[in-house]
């Protein structure tokens, strides 16, 4: 099985997609936010292995998301993405990601180069939608 992951962003059919996408692959879905704040507390609370964060978020950017996330002492593993390419920007290194990927691209991003692709926290009953 894969991580641990949460899906962050202000669409939920991407969200959903996203879940359907990761799901399949063998990730599981722990929870999923559609708000930097939201994103946040959810990390805080279900301590996942990895974070598919959208860069446009309606409350801050996911860069900003992704630096506060990635400060924590068991930072989860930050793959941003969107519609845009931001792919060679510097503050997607600056802010603390794995990396960048479009969201076009989700079906063949080949997970293993930005997250764990083993469980590495304690098993979660199931997972959280904001």
């Amino acid at each position: 099985m894969c991580c641990r992951v949460l899906v962050v962003d202000d669409d939920p059919r991407f969200r959903e997609l996203a879940r359907e996408v990761l799901e399949f692959r063998g990730c599981r879905v722990v929870g999923e936010a559609g708000t930097g704040a939201a994103a946040r507390l959810a990390a805080g609370r279900l301590a996942p292995d990895a974070v598919l964060l959208d860069v446009r978020l309606p409350d801050e950017s996911g860069f900003e998301v992704c630096a506060a996330l990635t400060e924590a002492r068991r930072a989860p593993a930050v793959l941003l993405v969107s519609a845009t390419d931001y792919g060679a920007c510097e503050v997607v290194a600056r802010c603390g990601a794995q990396g960048f990927a479009l969201k076009s691209d989700l079906v063949a991003i080949e997970l293993a180069r930005y997250w764990p692709m083993t469980d590495t926290r304690p098993a979660c009953a199931g997972g959280e939608r904001d």
